[in-house]
């Protein structure tokens, strides 16, 4: 059975499980139109270079096992900053608050399946929840049809939130291929801090297909700084989509850190809403063998005096494909724009492929804005360069990958992040290497 006939399928069974009166209709209502679209295929533009066949094809059990032997240890070998994080924990697909740590009790937390059957908390579903993602895209409307887990974060004015929260999404114990639809909601009022750290991990060997939507709301002031570190099994399929609106003086970052799952999809869309907007968009992905990631990314210039920054970084071998497709949309009242898109590729393998498509519609007429790609081969003066004072063959192709990827980085203030990244770097570049003593 196709994914689509068994969302169809379930769906009266999952709101009999999941059943909330005033959302059912809603839910209702998405499935309708999602099932009307159907799934994506290479004929849509948008997925012109990515063939969700493998996804679609298989079947999925929509209502995970609970029971699970996940263990203090495993949380452990996740962590890299555990001293100075806090977590939340999520298994097969439920929130546990026995592995998690929230120490800033300003924050106001709760998990979608206690918020969901809760009445007091009417105002962020009217004012916030599914305000902001699409309605006319199809992972959104499956999203809302079937989500029942994930977070809604709030953090109060003028709080900042001193340790980065690192959100874990477990996967374990699955006998069969797993569907997940996790929603999350992250709101920093006026004038607040807060870093969010997103991964997912399947422990099993059976398939999980995760479709997470993520809405970030920053209002005047504040700073929203969310990290996806994608680093899942070869059976592991990701579609994200992530939306942020910004008020006026708020600056919001989206760091995408690509180096395993099979397919990975991440969507992003920034909208503006006010002057002195800063945003930022910073991706590097890291893959080979067979895999697949596709960073679509779109940026809505509505308000005057803004600027946006998207600086993407890919290296691909064996036989692994990358998709960059990149928006800037000016608006005709929003001068003054400075907006800055980049995406930079290297193939390592004649296998590897990269298709990259960077845009710009603008219609204003005083504004700064460029775009630009590449893609190559390593440059082979600076290897013979680096080989020609004592460095191997592999460490010399490291060491000129590492630099290339490096300026992405740049912008993370957290320096357990940063690490972690490069050990990933060189981990995924297959070399023992110190990098922080030689950069």
């Amino acid at each position: 059975m196709s994914l689509h006939e068994q969302i169809i399928h379930q769906h009266h069974h999952f709101l009999e499980k999941n059943s909330q009166d005033w959302l059912n209709e809603e839910r209702k209502s998405a499935l309708q139109k999602m099932i009307a679209k159907g799934f994506p295929t290479k004929k849509d533009e948008e997925y012109k270079y990515t063939n969700l066949k493998e996804i679609t094809e298989k079947d999925y059990n929509f209502f995970p096992t609970i029971n699970h032997q996940i263990s203090k240890k495993h949380l452990d070998d996740l962590h890299f900053g555990e001293e100075n994080f806090d977590f939340v924990v999520f298994i097969n697909g439920k929130f546990y608050p026995e592995f998690s740590k929230l120490s800033d009790q300003r924050i106001e937390f709760s998990s979608f399946e206690t918020l969901l059957n809760s009445e007091k908390n009417s105002a962020v579903f009217d004012d916030y929840l599914n305000t902001i993602a699409a309605h006319n895209l199809v992972f959104p409307l499956l999203n809302w049809s079937y989500f029942s887990n994930g977070f809604y974060l709030r953090v109060p004015k003028n709080t900042i939130v001193e340790k980065p929260i690192h959100v874990f999404y477990l996967s374990q114990n699955q006998k069969e291929n797993t569907f997940y639809n996790p929603r999350n909601l992250l709101i920093a009022e006026q004038g607040a801090h807060i870093e969010i750290i997103e991964s997912h991990h399947n422990f099993d060997e059976t398939f999980v297909l995760t479709n997470t939507v993520t809405e970030i709301f920053a209002d005047k002031n504040a700073k929203a700084d969310w990290h996806k570190l994608q680093n899942d099994s070869d059976t592991s399929y990701l579609i994200d989509h992530t939306f942020a609106k910004q008020e006026r003086d708020s600056l919001t970052t989206v760091n995408t850190f690509s180096f395993g799952g099979k397919l990975v999809r991440n969507n992003l869309d920034f909208i503006h809403n006010g002057e002195n907007i800063n945003s930022f968009m910073n991706g590097i992905t890291i893959i080979g063998k067979n895999q697949l990631v596709d960073h679509h990314t779109a940026v809505h210039h509505n308000t005057p005096n803004c600027e946006s920054y998207q600086n993407y970084k890919g290296i691909y071998k064996d036989q692994s494909h990358g998709v960059f497709n990149g928006k800037v949309f000016v608006d005709k009242i929003a001068q003054k724009t400075n907006a800055y898109q980049q995406n930079n590729n290297i193939l390592l393998n004649e296998g590897a492929t990269i298709d990259t498509k960077p845009q710009l519609e603008i219609f204003a007429d005083d504004v700064k804005c460029s775009h630009g790609c590449t893609v190559g081969q390593l440059n082979k003066d600076a290897m013979f360069y680096l080989r020609a004072r004592g460095i191997s063959k592999k460490e010399a192709q490291a060491l000129l990958l590492y630099a290339f990827a490096n300026d992405a980085m740049q912008n993370i203030d957290i320096e357990e992040l940063k690490t972690k990244i490069t050990q990933l770097l060189a981990e995924k570049l297959q070399v023992d290497l110190a990098f922080e003593e030689i950069f």
